[in-house]
């Protein structure tokens, strides 16, 4: 039998991720200005599954209830050159299975310079690298064509498309759903050398 992998450990050692340009960090209260700047913005939050936040104390209550309440797997994307938070990124584990969701929002003017897709890259790595996960997997609302973009420049595979997934909005909304596997990635990996 394989030893039960300590998710809760491997996370709090790995608190900081970075890449080139960017530090994937955890959030703080001292975000709010920075995340309600995207949180807040009606166009970011159209095909995420939240509503624009009315105010910076909506995103304050987000940022404690949600992001540090139960931190691990929970990142603020960061400028390296700058330290300004222009996004979040999570990797939602699920320990019993070890398979992963990712999700993201990105403040709009950094839309289509890549940062998601890198962001999420290093998470997958970290995903599959340090918490050995058979699978990650990820879902965007079909209207929002360019998250499936990412997607697929992270190497995931179209898995499926789920019609009234969920209403999101009082409108009921069209999943499509991505996916890679540890095996995949190995392969992506050799592939980049």
């Amino acid at each position: 039998m394989a030893e039960k992998i300590d998710y809760g450990l491997i996370f709090a050692e790995n608190q900081q991720l970075e890449t080139a340009r960017l530090i994937l960090r955890p959030l703080t209260l001292a975000d709010a200005d920075e995340m309600f700047a995207f949180a807040g913005d009606v166009e970011v939050a159209r095909y995420v599954s939240y509503e624009p936040h009315a105010d910076v104390n909506t995103t304050r209550s987000v940022i404690a209830n949600y992001f540090m309440k139960e931190s691990f797997g929970k990142f603020a994307i960061t400028l390296k050159a700058s330290g300004k938070m222009v996004g979040t990124i999570d990797l939602r584990v699920d320990e019993n299975n070890q398979v992963a969701e990712i999700g993201y929002a990105l403040h709009r003017n950094y839309w289509r310079q890549g940062i998601t897709t890198e962001a999420a890259k290093v998470l997958i790595d970290f995903g599959f690298g340090k918490l050995n996960l058979l699978r990650i997997f990820a879902v965007y609302n079909e209207k929002n064509p360019n998250s499936g973009g990412v997607m697929k420049k992270l190497g995931m595979l179209q898995e499926g498309r789920i019609v009234d997934a969920k209403i999101l909005k009082g409108e009921k909304i069209t999943l499509i759903q991505w996916g890679i596997t540890q095996a995949m990635w190995q392969i992506n990996q050799k592939n980049e050398v």
